[in-house]
């Protein structure tokens, strides 16, 4: 059984703040300095410095002591929605619980974005309020997703623990409806394919354990050998599993055919072959409506060692992504690190 880092089905509110903030707390536990680079491009100027700094011989007023230990002061309040339902007043009262700390910031987190007018009212009376304090709050709107993306971020393929903590807590952000899930048309998902990526292409499907969340993604990509090596767009996923009674499907997205219950027989057949449990282990089936050949290659040196999310509009410089078989051919004069 799949045992999350994030908990689920309680007053979503309150868990939703409580699971960012324990998000938080891990990617500072796992690596502080991971952390504070996640702060400082997201939330603070290129001046904040958290890190705590030593210095020997560090000149004061009156004396030069041998050494010092400072750390930058700073603080961050943090007010969570389920929706554009922001009130003004509370925000405004949230400020007294600033002191003078010298970096001072103000989250609003929600699924969505601040509607503008609101935003820009809130900060209009923000900005009479900063006109009397030393150090100002600065103000961040921003969501879930956007949020998860800029964790995303400073990690690299080596940090196998804090992506399955990431991967947790947007499986979690997906199933309470944190991340609109109408984003998934500019997301690739890459998996490692192997041993198994000719079954995959002739059958037009991939399987991976069900207990593993994702991203919702439109474009499901298959890598080998230091590149992607095919693209689909997926059209249905479903998990399937053996019992006593026979085989125990469930339909997430799209339709259980019968040549689809066919393949997913055929692809237990498979694992069989490479000593994978697909019978007694519930996997998820990826189907798409065709994998399409593709290079799409890693010009830094290691493989990745798990999934790998691409925004396809930042890859391809545009919101317009094109059908699935010009963007393989796209994606053969692109490369990745």
């Amino acid at each position: 059984m799949k045992i999350h880092y994030f908990q689920r089905y309680h007053e979503k509110e309150n868990v939703a703040t409580a699971n960012t903030m324990l998000l938080l707390s891990r990617l500072y536990s796992y690596s502080s300095d991971k952390f504070f680079r996640f702060l400082k491009s997201e939330y603070f100027s290129d001046s904040f410095n958290p890190e705590i700094i030593f210095t020997l011989q560090e000149k004061s007023v009156d004396s030069i002591p041998d050494a010092t230990i400072t750390q930058e002061s700073f603080k961050i309040v943090v007010e969570t929605k389920m929706s554009d339902w922001f009130y003004e007043d509370q925000l405004l009262r949230h400020l007294n619980a600033f002191g003078d700390e010298k970096y001072k910031v103000m989250i609003t987190l929600a699924p969505e974005l601040m509607e503008e007018n609101k935003k820009a009212t809130f900060e209009k009376r923000l900005k009479e309020y900063n006109e009397k304090q030393h150090h100002p709050v600065i103000h961040i709107n921003t969501t879930f997703e956007a949020m998860a993306n800029a964790i995303s971020d400073v990690l690299d393929d080596r940090d196998y623990d804090m992506q399955d903590v990431l991967d947790d807590y947007l499986n979690y952000c997906y199933t309470d409806g944190l991340i609109p899930v109408s984003d998934a048309w500019k997301y690739m998902r890459m998996q490692l394919a192997g041993t198994t990526l000719d079954f995959n292409i002739r059958s037009n499907v991939y399987y991976d354990n069900a207990e593993r969340g994702f991203r919702a993604h439109d474009t499901l990509g298959l890598y080998k050998n230091k590149s992607v090596r095919a693209i689909g767009k997926v059209i249905a996923r479903i998990t399937a599993v053996e019992t006593e009674n026979g085989v125990k499907y469930n339909t997430e997205f799209g339709e259980l055919t019968d040549e689809r219950k066919e393949v997913i027989a055929k692809a237990m057949d498979d694992g069989d072959s490479h000593g994978y449990d697909l019978r007694t282990i519930e996997h998820r089936y990826f189907f798409v409506e065709k994998f399409y050949e593709t290079d799409f290659k890693k010009v830094t040196p290691r493989a990745p060692m798990g999934t790998r999310i691409f925004d396809l509009t930042q890859i391809l410089g545009t919101d317009d992504i094109p059908s699935t078989d010009q963007l393989a051919e796209i994606l053969k004069n692109e490369t990745w690190t």
